[in-house]
């Protein structure tokens, strides 16, 4: 009885799961103008804002795995989504076309929490915080932004740097 119960409980869970990862039918509507007011809010992407045409990866050792075996550096954005200062480097990332070009370089992670590799947090763990690793997987700490108490923080001012 216990092993059907448990069959049960497996078949509702797989029926479940199923049913939730079916995609709804597009409809072949014309949408409307959008205007400030009535544009719909987009899902959350892996790009977070930044730059939605960009590939971004998921986790930290997806972007290091990719880094390898594409021979790119990774550039690593860590930032908060309630953080002013996080908002305001993310609108200008993703407003520069010329920032976003060159991003196409990297192998792409934006971080909202801390990863457990201490590399990544060599002067404290603020935010906005950006690091680069090569694709020998070295963390490139010589490459600071314009701080000496925060080196890896960037501002929207520092966009051409």
């Amino acid at each position: 009885a216990m092993e059907k119960s448990y069959m049960s409980v497996f078949l509702l869970l797989v029926a479940l799961s199923c049913a939730l990862a079916k995609e709804p039918p597009k409809k072949e509507t014309k949408a409307p103008k959008e205007t400030k007011e009535t544009k719909p809010k987009l899902p959350q992407t892996l790009s977070r804002g930044w730059g939605d045409h960009l590939i971004w990866t998921q986790t930290y050792e997806e972007a290091l795995f990719r880094s390898k075996t594409s021979n790119k550096p990774v550039m690593i954005i860590h930032h908060l989504d309630d953080c002013p200062h996080s908002q305001a480097l993310k609108k200008a990332f993703a407003e520069n076309k010329e920032v976003q070009k060159l991003a196409e370089q990297f192998v792409l992670l934006n971080l909202v929490y801390e990863t457990t590799d201490k590399n990544l947090s060599p002067d404290g763990q603020y935010v906005p915080r950006i690091l680069f690793i090569d694709p020998t997987l070295t963390v490139r700490a010589d490459i600071t932004g314009r701080y000496s108490n925060r080196l890896y923080a960037y501002e929207p001012s520092d966009i051409p740097l």
